[in-house]
């Protein structure tokens, strides 16, 4: 057995300006930090947590670095647009965004989904975030 198998996962996220990180979370986001320490910033979602953490570097900002999974991705759209979030427009062989969301066919069939819907934004600091609805 590895001594992985039972870990935690929590991600880190670089941020260049930590003030400017902590207003998108909170003013795009509704995400306040629920524990600041000098160079970093933790939040809890659901029974995770993730910390941004003060970078000289930047993200590529290429890939999904975290997702949020949700009960129904055009409510979360919907508000995050709101909230002024613009979503990535997709459209390439086999993933095509409509509306901001794109449809995925056999994603993560180990959590007995037969796909997902998602969309993707970035944050103040380039990071390429995901928003993913299971299709069961």
């Amino acid at each position: 057995m590895s001594a992985l198998a039972d870990a935690r996962i929590a991600t880190r996220l670089p941020a260049q300006d930590l003030d400017r990180a902590r207003r998108f979370y909170s003013e795009k986001l509704g995400l306040d930090p629920v524990d600041e320490r000098p160079g970093g910033l933790l939040y809890r979602c659901g029974g995770s947590h993730f910390a941004l953490f003060r970078s000289a570097g930047a993200s590529s900002g290429t890939f999904t670095q975290m997702a949020f999974e949700v009960d129904d991705i055009d409510a979360a759209v919907t508000e995050l647009e709101g909230r002024g979030v613009v979503f990535e427009t997709v459209d390439l062989p086999g993933l095509r965004t409509v509306d901001g969301v794109a449809d995925i066919e056999g994603n993560y069939p180990s959590k007995g989904a037969r796909g997902e819907r998602a969309a993707w934004f970035r944050d103040s600091e380039g990071n390429m975030l995901g928003v993913g609805q299971p299709v069961r």
